[in-house]
Order: C-alpha cells, then sequence, then structure tokens
C-alpha cells in the first residue's frame, strides 16, 4: 500500500514538473537560457 501512494506522489509530482516546461515553452523561455537572451550566447530565437 505504501509503495502505491510513494508512486502516486512521484508520478504527480513529475507531472507538475513537465506542465512548467511546457508552460515556459510556450511562453518563449528554453532550457538553456531562460528567457534571457542577452546572456545565452545567441541561442535563443527572439
Amino acid at each position: 500500500m505504501g509503495t502505491v501512494v510513494v508512486l502516486l506522489v512521484v508520478t504527480g509530482v513529475v507531472a507538475l514538473i513537465i506542465r512548467g516546461m511546457i508552460r515556459d515553452k510556450k511562453n518563449g523561455k528554453s532550457i538553456q537560457c531562460g528567457g534571457e537572451c542577452g546572456s545565452c550566447g545567441g541561442h535563443c530565437s527572439h
């Protein structure tokens, strides 16, 4: 029973992280530079 609870909690946390990454990507932020295109060396598409 405890294993199922831990699995559900971990799955929920991973889902929230992925949702946040997708939201950031839609807002134009990237993992490489965090949306600060002046400091990422030109890798951003802005």
